[in-house]
């Protein structure tokens, strides 16, 4: 019997938590530690712990910062009022937002200016809803799912448009969408898909190879809304059992008992050296055969914060 490993891709990385990540490392090679980032930049235990060992200080919130320094806001997205903060403690911001999460908060500061009511379809306390509905407080509701569309009210039926988190699942919201459309047939739709193409990309990969698979694992963190969310779709489209690791370390052995097939993913904000570790581990339980299952060419990146750009620049200028 050969055990083998459908290795999913795209997997990893994508290109916002690329920019985010490059962000902090290049802030501080420009200014020196330590480098102040707001929130986790990105859901990733590991990457966390290696970019403070590197000089970046983890904070909840600007008061935090001591007055005067830079701080880097995460790829999930802040309200207006932080910036406003930040302003008032005379911090250095540079805003690592990821660009698809600053479009949806731009589609939510047109419709309200146009007053519409905005359906923000996403996770209650997520940092990234958090971020959106700051935009605009008084027109977004959040739906948590199918089940909050019962909940919902509007002031004018016809001038109701749904949002979403970028890293959901892509089922799911359109549930919760046709939901929303039983009571209100003239919802309207955002001008383009709000769920980012990393997160649909990284969903597809894994409904096409998960009911080949006995057990699916996926690499990345609890806190990682679209880590969790390839979990959940592995499970829906057929893995008989799908697990979710930081660390290869945290394989128990007895999940693989009697597997022929283990399907192998990562979160967008999973580095690839996890994978490689977790390919070594299942190497060692006997699953040396790897088919890497390709979907999708993803090429898109994302250049860096212009605030951060233009010091790079004078900051090369000067050595010249």
């Amino acid at each position: 019997m050969t055990k083998r490993v459908l290795l999913a891709k795209p997997r990893g990385y994508c290109a916002g938590v690329d920019r985010a990540v490059q962000t902090v490392e290049e802030a501080l090679k420009l200014y020196g530690r330590p480098i102040y980032v707001r929130k986790q930049i990105v859901h990733n235990k590991h990457v966390v712990a290696t970019l403070e060992a590197k000089g970046a200080i983890f904070v909840e919130e600007n008061e935090e910062v001591p007055e005067g320094a830079t701080v880097i806001f995460s790829a999930h997205g802040v309200a207006p009022e932080v910036y406003e903060q930040a302003r008032t403690r005379n911090l250095k911001a540079i805003d690592a937002t990821c660009p698809l999460v600053t479009k949806v908060h731009q589609e939510a500061r047109r419709y309200a200016a146009e007053d519409y009511d905005i359906l923000l379809i996403g996770h209650e306390g997520h940092e990234e809803v958090i971020g959106t509905a700051g935009e605009a407080p008084a027109h977004v509701q959040l739906v948590d799912g199918p089940d909050g569309a019962d909940a919902v009210t509007v002031r004018d039926p016809a001038k109701v448009v749904w949002l979403s988190q970028t890293t959901l699942s892509v089922d799911e919201t359109m549930e919760t969408v046709n939901r929303l459309r039983q009571r209100l047939p003239l919802l309207q739709s955002p001008p383009s898909d709000d769920i980012c193409y990393a997160t649909q990309n990284r969903q597809h990969v894994v409904k096409s190879i998960a009911p080949s698979c006995d057990v699916v694992l996926v690499v990345g963190s609890v806190n990682s809304s679209n880590s969790v969310r390839l979990r959940e779709v592995a499970l829906d489209a057929g893995a008989r059992a799908a697990y979710l690791v930081d660390y290869a370390a945290e394989i128990d052995p007895s999940w693989l008992s009697g597997a022929e097939t283990v399907g192998l993913t990562s979160g967008a904000s999973v580095p690839e050296d996890l994978v490689s570790e977790v390919l070594s581990v299942l190497s060692g339980l006997g699953f040396t055969s790897v088919e890497e299952v390709v979907t999708a060419d993803e090429r898109l990146t994302f250049s860096l914060p212009q605030e951060l750009k233009k010091d790079m620049r004078e900051a090369a200028s000067r050595r010249r």
